[in-house]
């Protein structure tokens, strides 16, 4: 019986760690491609002020990527230290 108990208790924290990377992981991708999509367009509208347009896509996508870090370390808290 307690066999049973741990397969179930690890593969409720396989269950969880994906649900985890599979949520936290849909945000920076939308974001972040949402991010790129809308420069790339004031870059074609305003040539001028790419270089500004460029640097402030970057920083607004790693802030967004930390999210998608955040939840990975969640991941591997939940498979590995729980």
């Amino acid at each position: 019986m307690e066999i049973l108990a741990n397969a179930i208790a690890v593969a409720g924290k396989a269950i969880g760690a994906g649900l985890c990377m599979g949520i936290g992981a849909i945000g920076p991708g939308v974001g972040e491609g949402n991010a790129v999509g809308k420069a790339l367009e004031g870059m074609a509208r305003q040539p001028e002020m790419a270089g500004t347009l460029r640097s402030t896509m970057i920083m607004g996508c790693a802030i967004a990527e930390t999210t998608g870090i955040y939840s990975l370390l969640i991941a591997f808290l939940i498979l590995f230290a729980l």
